[in-house]
């Protein structure tokens, strides 16, 4: 089951066990410059508004109703990263126009490990885009479908299907709970939980009308690690699962589809920077995926821009990055990291 609550989907598996829940939000955020230089994590800006595809039957594209779901209001070149937040494990698609955001691989059902094609919640914190390499990500870029900019279309040829789309899985009821006894018993040993037992950190972190679709580019290159998975493929349970259709849609259009306001277009990455604002780095001892080496041969949004003679991505200058906020995974609030000797 999911629900829709305060701009986030919440999946919930009862029938699995009381606390499987997951929930993932959509974060407005800074567009890094797409210049092929590397940058740290963007904060998070606020939460995407949500409505629900069926609450407005008569003005979204039929092919909408048919995939249900979700609906978020985009500016053309804006950037978005998804936050997860769960105690209980949960292995996690995400494909953006039915393109596996981990692997590059057209959509399949299921889960497969090798290679991997989901990630990990609690321990894989956020989602920023496209894994193109080991501890590189291309940046998740809002553009109109059909103008060939999307990861969809320049490996399909097809401006088929644009949004986001997400399937959950929960760990087994039985898996979950011999290993809550194992970390349990770990607890008591040395006095605190070890860093799987850490819930996943929260967030820290000029327009074509008309569009309905939006699809998602490649854009700068940021530093983040998707994760290795470490629980064992068979502790997942495929019997249980639920998906959502993320609808991206031009700014514009949410006001004639809703009749709401978009949120304001957030600031460049040169006006956050200027203003001594922070950026961050996470820091995790988990393994890190080698990446894709399909999304790697993806044309950023600049790049493709360039060899059609646009410039898609106004204040696209570099920053100079200054001040930098080290995040750390599984240290409860005051504990010291004993570090090596």
């Amino acid at each position: 089951m999911i629900e829709l609550q305060s701009d986030s989907l919440v999946f919930r598996f009862p029938d699995v066990h009381r606390d499987a829940v997951l929930r993932i939000g959509f974060q407005r955020t800074l567009r890094i410059p797409d210049d092929d230089k590397n940058y740290p994590l963007p904060p998070g800006l606020g939460l995407f508004p949500l409505q629900h595809v069926d609450d407005f039957p008569d003005s979204v594209p039929e092919l909408w109703t048919q995939h249900g779901g979700v609906m978020l209001p985009m500016y053309q070149s804006e950037a978005l990263w998804i936050n997860f937040s769960s105690d209980y494990p949960f292995a996690i698609k995400v494909a953006a126009g039915k393109i596996n955001a981990v692997t590059g691989e057209d959509w399949t059902d299921g889960l497969h490990r090798d290679p991997q094609d989901y990630m990990v919640a609690p321990g894989q914190p956020w989602l920023d885009g496209f894994c193109v390499e080991k501890g590189l990500i291309r940046q998740f870029i809002a553009m109109p479908l059909g103008s060939g900019y999307s990861a969809e279309e320049q490996l399909t040829g097809k401006a088929e299907y644009g949004g986001l789309q997400i399937v959950a899985f929960p760990l087994k009821r039985e898996a979950y709970e011999r290993i809550r006894k194992e970390r349990r018993a770990y607890s008591d040993r040395v006095g605190y939980a070890p860093p799987e037992e850490a819930a996943a950190m929260m967030c820290l972190q000029d327009e074509a009308p008309g569009d309905f679709d939006m699809g998602l580019g490649a854009g700068g290159q940021m530093e983040q690690e998707i994760y290795d998975d470490s629980y064992g493929f068979d502790d997942w349970d495929l019997r249980h699962s639920s998906r959502c259709f993320v609808h991206l849609t031009n700014s514009m259009v949410w006001r004639a589809i809703t009749g709401g306001d978009p949120p304001t277009v957030p600031p460049t990455s040169s006006e956050y920077t200027k203003a001594g604002l922070p950026w961050f780095e996470y820091y995790s001892d988990s393994k890190a995926l080698e990446g894709s080496e399909k999304l790697a041969t993806v044309k950023s949004v600049a790049q493709f821009g360039k060899e059609k003679g646009d410039v898609p991505l106004p204040e696209n200058q570099s920053v100079k990055v200054e001040k930098v906020i080290k995040l750390r995974q599984g240290l409860k609030e005051g504990q010291v990291r004993e570090g090596r000797f």
